[in-house]
């Protein structure tokens, strides 16, 4: 009894009251936080011995301290759960593109279609059924619904590990099936590539645009580099920052609102930062510089010393290579519709940006490129670079037909030779 005095009165000494009942049992009363009226309330649990007992106090003073432990009879709704997941647990651990398609599926798909449920009794069924009547009527495609999902099992996933729920209902859900995309992504030829270069050249920042053709660059990569990554001596550059595409939020008077959206708000107030590190060892690399996109680079800075002492003190500095014409960096929206003309005015077919992507990566196939040199201009993680090989890598008509050529030759022989019968003197 006298070692049992001893541990209550150690854990006695911190909020968390612990004793020794009457019933041979031990008895904690936890503080768990406040209720909806303000009045403090504590959980009380029971356990027969004390080691269980100090067990399921850590568990709940760690829920109490992290904001997510339950008022009794105050169940985890799956609305509840899910903003609590976003806001707290995803925001501040994953990257801002990341947290932007987790918000839309939980503020568009998740939480209206499934959130009044509670936590511990979703079925998959439920949510097979809102994947349903997602693309009920076409209404949206397999690829949202997927998405949907995906950010459904990483939620509940967390739940399950935290012990609020038995089990993670959308790893046993079935998502619809998702069909490969038919159309197939075709590389600008050499011929194409030139046109762009000739009508590029007549622009500002023409070095942009041969940085994706040439050497396959995201846009991200390239509205992020800065001067100090460029080394034009060596004929080189290092990449190791994306630049993000902005965000807003309204700066003007709650009394007086401007009434446009937030991007086009007069006092508007920039909430996402400019740039982040590449997400991967992969993506930070070195890139060689072929010798005429050094003297294009070259160029490019002289251009912009010169639109610098033009603009005199309405310059922004930001040391950035590719900059608006007083300085301060690009916006993706903005290069995105720059690309767009720049494919019309040069009379080139309609493409994605990133289709410059997949020109590259081909081009240095057919240069006969080793793998592993295309893996680090790519920026490709070693254990993902096979596939992503089979997906940026395209094998044009001319090698196909070069690769049936020679089969027929090995097979039939050369045209118009004669065929040689190995058990016979053919020279007589």
């Amino acid at each position: 009894m006298a070692e049992e005095k001893k541990k209550r009165t150690r854990r006695a000494n911190g909020e968390t009251a612990i004793y020794f009942g009457k019933d041979g049992r031990w008895h904690a009363r936890v503080p768990m936080g406040y209720k909806d009226n303000g009045e403090p309330y504590r959980r009380h649990i029971t356990r027969p011995s004390h080691d269980a007992l100090v067990e399921e106090v850590k568990r709940l003073e760690k829920q109490r301290d992290q904001g997510v432990g339950q008022q009794p009879g105050k169940l985890w709704t799956v609305e509840k759960w899910l903003w609590h997941w976003v806001e707290n647990i995803a925001k501040p651990t994953v990257s801002e593109n990341t947290y932007d398609g987790y918000e839309v599926a939980v503020r568009v798909h998740l939480v209206p279609g499934v959130g009044k449920h509670r936590l511990d009794r979703l079925q998959p069924e439920h949510l097979e059924s809102l994947y349903r009547r997602m693309q009920a009527n076409g209404k949206r495609k397999a690829g949202t619904a997927h998405q949907a999902h995906r950010t459904a099992r990483t939620a509940l996933g967390e739940a399950v590990r935290r012990g609020y729920a038995a089990r993670n209902a959308a790893a046993l859900a079935k998502p619809p099936r998702l069909e490969e995309d038919e159309s197939e992504v075709e590389p600008y030829s050499v011929e194409e590539v030139q046109r762009l270069l000739l009508e590029a050249n007549k622009r500002r920042n023409s070095a942009r645009w041969m940085l994706a053709l040439a050497l396959g660059l995201r846009q991200g990569e390239t509205l992020g580099l800065r001067w100090a990554d460029v080394d034009l001596a060596n004929e080189y550059l290092k990449l190791r920052r994306n630049r993000l595409r902005p965000r807003y939020k309204h700066g003007c008077p709650e009394a007086s609102p401007c009434g446009r959206k937030p991007g086009y708000c007069p006092d508007k107030v920039q909430v996402r930062r400019e740039t982040k590190n590449t997400k991967s060892r992969a993506g930070r690399r070195a890139v060689p510089l072929p010798g005429p996109l050094v003297a294009m680079l070259r160029t490019h800075a002289e251009a912009q010393e010169r639109e610098r002492k033009t603009a005199g003190d309405l310059w922004v500095e930001s040391d950035y290579v590719f900059t608006k014409p007083l300085g301060g960096p690009l916006s993706p929206n903005t290069d995105y519709h720059d690309w767009k003309r720049l494919l019309e005015d040069a009379g080139v077919r309609e493409g994605r940006l990133h289709d410059a992507r997949h020109t590259a990566a081909t081009v240095l196939m057919l240069l006969g490129v080793p793998d592993r040199v295309i893996d680090q201009i790519m920026g490709w993680e070693p254990g993902t670079s096979a596939s992503m090989r089979a997906r940026y890598l395209h094998v044009p008509d001319a090698m196909l037909k070069d690769v049936a050529r020679k089969i027929a030759e090995a097979i039939w022989g050369v045209p118009g030779a004669r065929p040689v019968d190995k058990n016979q003197d053919n020279g007589s």
